[in-house]
């Protein structure tokens, strides 16, 4: 059995997107800074019969980073999937201008060093199974610069650059590369945006293993 493991657990997309994993056979590891609240999650994955478990790690911390990852596949299993998708801290969106070079030190280190640490915890395993898949979930503002946070669009166009090369130098060795956009809010009502949409999006991501960027639903004009 592998692992599917999630970087920035969460009662939305996260816990769908365990859920969609787990249910096609993954464990699941949820990776995050609050341990109570990886308890909470953890147990309502139990109670839907996945086998899950939550590793305490946070994002700016590489070395936790790769402690729980390496943890979490000695304990459940080789990680064959992994999605990173924490959500940035709201003094990452200030606007342009009031954004100090020192402002895109955490920014950078949370979309940027954040992903390479995971990608470098999990490739080995991935190598030694023969497939992988590497998901990135970001919001529009990887794509298109929003002067008004300024902090998640250098940092989220940094991270798709570096997901796009991993796209393309790792596909040979049958380890997927993939970014899903979601251009706006994520809510349980939204028709193309709601966690159990995007979970059976990510989930047709990994599947289907097709192009590098896909959309939630078309970018507003």
């Amino acid at each position: 059995m592998t692992t599917f493991a999630l970087i920035g657990a969460g009662p939305g997309l996260g816990l769908a997107a365990a859920c969609r994993f787990g249910t096609a056979g993954h464990h699941v590891a949820l990776l995050s800074r609050n341990a109570e609240h990886l308890d909470v999650l953890g147990a309502k994955l139990v109670g839907e019969g996945i086998r899950a478990r939550g590793f305490t790690a946070d994002v700016l911390d590489p070395a936790s980073l790769t402690a729980a990852l390496h943890a979490a596949a000695e304990e459940l299993g080789p990680i064959e999937v992994l999605q990173f998708s924490p959500v940035p801290r709201a003094d990452f969106m200030k606007p342009v201008l009031d954004t100090s070079a020192t402002d895109l030190d955490d920014p950078l280190a949370f979309s940027v060093k954040g992903p390479v640490t995971c990608v470098h915890a999990v490739l080995p395993g991935m190598r030694e199974l023969g497939r992988g898949t590497l998901l990135f979930v970001n919001g529009a503002s990887a794509v298109r610069p929003n002067r008004k946070v300024a902090g998640t669009s250098v940092a989220f166009a940094a991270e798709s650059a570096y997901a796009a090369m991993l796209h393309d130098v790792l596909a040979p060795e049958n380890i997927h590369a993939a970014q899903l956009i979601v251009p706006g809010a994520i809510r349980p009502d939204a028709e193309h945006s709601s966690p159990a949409v995007l979970a059976e999006r990510l989930y047709a991501i990994h599947t289907e293993r097709g192009a590098f960027r896909h959309y939630a639903e078309p970018m507003p004009a």
